[in-house]
């Protein structure tokens, strides 16, 4: 009879503790998104493919799809429009997603029209990270081939009025955390240097093309560990 007594309270003891893990997991909440979304910007006569590569690599690393906004837009209008385009663009990830905040990775001329976004039309508010690869942060020489063909590059050509506003006072403004990785031998930036931004984490990775920036491996490993 005690032996009975005892299989019956062994098996209660065991349903309890059952139930008891079971409980205990149930009440652990479903983990928090851990990125970022983030919408890469291309520059003149690129598009959203050009980010291909590097969605590819985003995805083997952890993201998601819906985390990851390659934006196309039209390069040959004024890098003022492409920037109150962009305002809508994040605008619609955040609704879209849910997230406070976007990280923007932008290449060559993209570099441009979202920093006109951050300064001028309030994008420090809903940018966490922003990352300029080959970006013609204060213009280039090149240029003046088809400065009178598209008034994006008459903006991007240096010391246009347009960079000249753009890059007055503080480069980077709010509280955004901004970097920018330049190449030492860039074609198509002249000089080279004009990728630098003052008051940012500028990373010179070596002599790597213009249009090979935003799809070079190396160059990845570091932005994605830049806007982790």
């Amino acid at each position: 009879m005690q032996r009975r007594l005892r299989r019956i309270a062994t098996f209660f003891s065991a349903v309890v503790a059952a139930l008891l893990v079971s409980l205990s997991l149930s009440a652990v909440p479903a983990q928090a998104a851990t990125h970022n979304p983030v919408i890469f910007v291309h520059g003149l006569s690129s598009s959203a493919s050009s980010w291909d590569d590097w969605i590819a690599d985003f995805k083997a690393d952890g993201y998601s799809g819906s985390e990851l906004f390659a934006w196309s837009y039209d390069w040959g209008q004024s890098n003022v429009t492409t920037a109150q385009q962009l305002s809508t663009e994040v605008k619609n990830v955040l609704a879209q997603t849910g997230a406070s905040k976007v990280d923007l990775v932008v290449h060559s001329m993209g570099a441009l029209s979202a920093r006109y976004y951050l300064k001028n039309l309030g994008g420090t508010s809903y940018v966490d990270d922003f990352v300029s690869t080959a970006g013609v942060n204060h213009g280039t020489t090149v240029a003046s081939w088809c400065t009178w063909l598209y008034t994006s590059c008459a903006e991007m050509y240096t010391g246009s009025s347009f960079l000249t506003a753009l890059n007055s006072g503080d480069e980077t403004p709010g509280s955004v955390s901004y970097a920018s990785y330049w190449s030492n031998c860039d074609e198509l930036i002249n000089p080279d240097t004009s990728a630098i931004l003052s008051g940012a984490t500028n990373v010179e990775v070596g002599c790597i093309s213009h249009t090979d920036m935003n799809n070079d491996y190396g160059v990845y490993q570091q932005v994605r560990d830049f806007i982790a």
